[in-house]
This record gives C-alpha cells, sequence and structure tokens, in this order.
C-alpha cells in the first residue's frame, strides 16, 4: 500500500523545484517604494519582481499616457454632437421653408449661415490641434524608443 503509484493525472511535475523561502520585512516607506517599483514593472507577481530585481536581471517599466485616450474619447464625443447639429440643421431648414415666408426664411437662413461658418473655421482649428497632437504622441514615443 505504501507503494508510489504512477498517475497520468496532473500536470508533470517541474524539473527543478523551487522550494526554499525566504520571507522580507519592510517598513511603510520601504513597502510604498516596493509597491511603486513593482507597479511599474508589469511584472505579474511580487515574488517574480524580487527574484528578478536581486539577481539583476533586466525588467520593462511600463509607463501609459493616459491623455491620447481622454483626447480621443473627447473628440468622439465632439463629433457625435456634431452629427446631432448636422441632423438639427436639416430640420430647421425644412421647417423654415414649410413654416415662413420666401424673405422671412431667407433672413434665417442667413444668420443660419453665419453660425455655420463659424461652426466650420471651429472644426478647422480641432483637426489641427488634432494634428498637432498626434505629432507630439509621436515624438513622445520615438523619444521613450530611443531610451
Amino acid at each position: 500500500m505504501n507503494e508510489k503509484r504512477k498517475s497520468k493525472a496532473g500536470r508533470n511535475p517541474k524539473l527543478d523545484l523551487a522550494v526554499y523561502r525566504y520571507t522580507v520585512r519592510f517598513n511603510e516607506e520601504e513597502h510604498n517604494r516596493f509597491l511603486a517599483m513593482f507597479g511599474k514593472s508589469g511584472v505579474y507577481a511580487r515574488s517574480v519582481f524580487l527574484k528578478a530585481h536581486f539577481f539583476g536581471q533586466p525588467f520593462k517599466v511600463l509607463k501609459e499616457d493616459k491623455t491620447p485616450v481622454d483626447y480621443y474619447t473627447k473628440l468622439s464625443d465632439f463629433h457625435a454632437q456634431f452629427r446631432c447639429i448636422g441632423t438639427n440643421y436639416n430640420q430647421v431648414v425644412k421647417e423654415l421653408r414649410i413654416h415662413f415666408s420666401e424673405k422671412k426664411a431667407m433672413a434665417l437662413l442667413y444668420r443660419l449661415e453665419t453660425c455655420t461658418i463659424d461652426l466650420v473655421k471651429l472644426s478647422r482649428e480641432i483637426v489641427e490641434l488634432s494634428r498637432e497632437m498626434q505629432a507630439i504622441w509621436e515624438q513622445r514615443r520615438d523619444d521613450s524608443m530611443a531610451q
């Protein structure tokens, strides 16, 4: 009964088992520094991070820049509002044609046209700002890759 039975169930045993365990204690400041370094490293486990750091193995520090994501989100929201303005514009023109005389409708359309021109100028500025932001982000990415 004391014989070891070789079962084919389960996973294959590791060739080099890690059986030695050490305990490290940190004070509050050291713990915060450790967590900051661990968070920047992108390693999945603290023990793997400690082992790599202790034996001098290189590890990557990942930094995420949330500003492009926020910018694109706001730009998408703005685009949705811009589409709503276009829909409202078409409805206003249709109502002006139906309910007002031609002279009154033309006067109101002229005012609407000036607002539309302002909106087009604003959209061109937005496109220019987007191009500048993209150039800045590409420059940052190239700089970080060079380091």
